[in-house]
């Protein structure tokens, strides 16, 4: 049982709490469906469904690259990665990974390790739902 002591407190005498929620980091991804529509005819179904297919792995290979880049400290290596989603995404209508991979670039050019952390996290949670919304949307054309 915990008693009411500030944090400090709990530290220097060793409490350990019995109870850990686990929080569910899920937001809603939505596609710019104009810029897909404007891709598509502007390109024909053959052409966009081609970019869309090449954009998406590259997605896929930069996402990839750049964690590893967090994981080894290579934050060169990871920014350079992060700022080529921002113009993949903007391509087929991935604003908010497009917005969330800014975030993590000004994470890293502020110093703050602490912001980017969190932000790349959430840039890779937004990635993965990203590219799962996008191939329902492509599945449902079908």
């Amino acid at each position: 049982m915990l008693r009411d002591v500030g944090c400090n407190d709990r530290r220097e005498r060793g409490e350990t709490l019995e109870q850990v929620t686990l929080l569910k980091q899920e937001e809603r991804v939505r596609l710019n469906a104009d810029r897909l529509e404007a891709l598509f005819e502007q390109l024909g179904d053959t052409g966009a469904e081609d970019i869309v297919c090449r954009a998406l792995e590259a997605l896929a290979a930069r996402l990839g690259h750049a964690e590893r880049g967090f994981r080894e400290h290579h934050i060169e290596d990871m920014r350079k990665d992060t700022r080529g989603l921002i113009a993949i995404a903007d391509q087929i209508g991935m604003s908010l990974l497009a917005r969330v991979a800014g975030d993590v670039i000004a994470s890293i050019d502020a110093g703050d390790h602490v912001a980017l952390a969190a932000t790349f996290a959430r840039l890779l949670r937004i990635g993965e739902r990203s590219l799962c919304e996008i191939w329902d949307v492509q599945g449902a054309a079908y």
